[in-house]
């Protein structure tokens, strides 16, 4: 792995995730990702052909998934008792994409 993190790189990744980072949050995250991919860069010097075979520690044949039987179901009023907001029986939810940035 050869990519290099810097503050402009973080700079662009906060945009991008359109968080708002102060400086102080761009240097220690800089920092942090750094020291993230280094330690993975260590990782990858591991070696990791005699593990192969432990990954799967279980029977493959065994399922453990529970028979998939109908449980109680809730009605519309109990679904929505908690809402923070509804309407004709509905969820009311903020927009996940925000219209007039054009993005």
């Amino acid at each position: 792995m050869s990519v290099q993190i810097d503050e402009s790189l973080v700079r662009r990744i906060a945009r991008l995730s359109r968080l708002a980072l102060d400086d102080g949050e761009v240097a220690l995250f800089t920092r942090q990702l750094g020291d993230i991919l280094r330690y993975v860069e260590q990782l990858e010097s591991l070696e990791t052909e005699i593990a192969a075979d432990a990954v799967d520690a279980s029977p493959s044949h065994a399922n453990t998934w529970r028979e998939d039987e109908p449980g109680c179901c809730l009605t519309p009023e109990q679904a929505l008792a908690n809402a923070p907001q509804s309407r004709n029986g509905c969820f009311i939810t903020p927009a996940a994409l925000d219209q007039t940035s054009g993005a």
